[in-house]
């Protein structure tokens, strides 16, 4: 298990500015950016037992940070 936080910027790094435009021009994206950012801190609070819970409640979370990670990647590469 990774305790490391995975920022957009950090997983796509190729992509920095282009999400930054996004996030500043298509609402969408915005939306999207800012659940994977809720999502992906819930997470590695979870990883890091900053906020204990249990071990579904936690699979279910990955599996929401990867569904929006996909749907980001596909608007990056369109």
């Amino acid at each position: 298990m990774s305790h490391t936080p995975h920022e957009l910027a950090e997983e796509f790094p190729e992509y920095v500015e282009r999400i930054h435009e996004l996030k500043q021009e298509n609402a969408h994206f915005a939306k999207l950016a800012d659940e994977y950012h809720r999502v992906n801190r819930a997470v590695h609070g979870a990883e890091t037992n900053v906020t204990p819970m249990g071990q579904f409640s936690e699979e279910d979370l990955r599996k929401q940070r990867a569904a929006l990670k996909d749907e980001i990647w596909g608007l990056l590469r369109a």
